[in-house]
């Protein structure tokens, strides 16, 4: 199907979400839900910023709920695999997942075989972001930005930038860098942040187009050469911005939770509810700021208003770079 064609589908969907969200009933659960342990499924490798965050939240989705809450992992084609699974899982409110954008606008939209379209997807509530980082191993001659353009100009192709999946924030991020500087870098996917840590740490790769929190947990073993924001964040005051060093790039992923599409209204607004609670937690909103973590509160219509705007931004791009059919 012609992307453009798919793109113009997929905000119109959204927005047919965003009415019938407007008119459900809302309001309170089917009675007794949840009855049972609810299974929060990352389709990511353990160790990254969705299980982190995953992991801040478990105990207290628990007590909200008054039913355990289990976390569990499949990993596969940068999210891929575990949402086109969840398309075919029990719509009960029972098993949960987290979701990513842009992956799962990208994923579709870049792939025939994606497994799933972005509509097919109930985003419940969007709870968190991370900027995109640039980082080099900390006994690496780049110095900054500026040394890695250089070094990526002087051998085209040859300079490697390893990043979370294709088609995800980190991706979009080595493309965006790669049209700004008009340099030409080998974007290498890894399956999560976890292992894509490990190859910059094992030196398989030059750079590593990563998220914000990484900085903070990799200290010294890695150097930050830009964050993309429109300002330095807080939690790193000496990490400079792609933009002031001449790149206009601002990006990066934001993290939520989703259902099947048919999931009952009364079960969503319960699960809504309970990680907005949750976000206002001071442990939790403390624990976020420490690992540069950003808070977030998108409900599902706001998410699918978001999910059509950022939508639109990445076909301009990516149409712009060839490479959409």
């Amino acid at each position: 199907m012609n992307s453009r064609r798919t793109l113009l589908s997929l905000i119109g969907m959204l927005g047919v979400a965003v009415l019938a969200a407007g008119c459900s009933a809302g309001g309170d659960s089917p009675a007794g839900y949840p009855e049972k342990r609810i299974d929060y499924v990352l389709p990511f490798d353990p160790g990254g910023e969705s299980d982190i965050t995953a992991r801040l939240q478990q105990e207290l989705l628990t007590d909200i709920l008054g039913q355990s809450v289990s976390v569990s992992y499949k990993p596969g084609g940068g999210g891929a695999l575990g949402w086109s699974e969840l398309t075919r899982t029990a719509p009960n409110g029972y098993t949960i997942m987290g979701s990513n954008l842009p992956h799962i606008i990208l994923q579709p939209m870049l792939r025939g075989d994606a497994g799933y379209a972005t509509e097919d997807i109930k985003q419940v509530y969007i709870f968190q972001s991370t900027p995109n980082a640039l980082l080099v191993p900390a006994d690496s001659d780049i110095q900054d930005l500026d040394d890695f353009v250089a070094a990526a100009k002087a051998k085209p192709g040859g300079l490697s930038i390893g990043g979370s999946g294709d088609f995800t924030a980190n991706h979009l991020g080595a493309l965006l860098l790669g049209d700004l500087a008009d340099i030409d870098v080998t974007y290498t996917p890894f399956t999560g942040t976890g292992t894509a840590v490990a190859a910059i740490l094992g030196g398989h790769v030059d750079g590593l187009m990563s998220y914000s929190p990484q900085v903070i947990q990799l200290g010294d073993q890695v150097r930050a050469i830009a964050v993309a924001t429109d300002e330095r964040m807080d939690a790193l005051p000496d990490v400079p911005t792609f933009k002031e060093q001449g790149y206009d790039l601002v990006d990066g992923a934001y993290r939520g939770i989703s259902v099947p599409t048919d999931t009952p209204d009364e079960v969503v607004e319960t699960l809504r509810a309970a990680f907005e609670q949750v976000n206002q937690d001071p442990g939790l909103i403390a624990a976020f700021k420490e690992q540069a973590f950003v808070l977030e509160n998108y409900g599902p219509e706001e998410a699918a208003e978001l999910t059509a705007e950022r939508a639109s931004i990445y076909e301009d791009l990516l149409d712009r770079l060839g490479m959409l059919d």
